[in-house]
């Protein structure tokens, strides 16, 4: 029998929602924050967004702290085609504290394993790393 020790708490809330986000059926971009929130050691959801961009959505993030972004896609192929890739974007900015950035990096294989997602994109540079090139460029190989 193999024990994991699981630094932070993935409640049940989040759980659904992964679940629900997960089996959503829209057009344009869909975007899930979670955060850690560091006192209780538990994820939290921060918002949701509904067809966002990419750039919107950069915006909307924090330059100092850690992020989980489950990211529905709206990926336009060359031959006109549409897909809606899931995505994990690990949001973490150097500039964050590096006890938050650690206690991040320790959770990420137990949340992108609850969240079901094979795709995960590292973004460190801040919001203007963030963008549809950056996202196609990892998604359409």
């Amino acid at each position: 029998m193999v024990l994991t020790s699981h630094t932070v708490d993935i409640p049940q809330e989040i759980r659904d929602s992964l679940r629900k986000f997960r089996f959503r059926r829209n057009e344009g971009s869909a975007a899930l924050v979670i955060k850690i929130n560091k006192a209780k050691l538990i994820m939290e959801e921060v918002e949701q967004f509904d067809n966002i961009s990419i750039e919107e959505l950069a915006e909307e993030l924090p330059e100092n702290s850690p992020r989980y972004v489950m990211l529905s896609y709206q990926l336009d192929h060359k031959d006109g085609r549409k897909s809606f890739p899931l995505v994990l974007i690990n949001w973490a900015p150097t500039s964050s504290e590096i006890g938050m950035l650690t206690l991040h990096a320790s959770a990420l294989l137990d949340f992108q394993s609850t969240a079901d997602v094979s795709k995960v994109i590292e973004m460190r540079d801040g919001p203007e790393s963030l963008t549809k090139e950056a996202i196609d460029a990892k998604l359409l190989v």
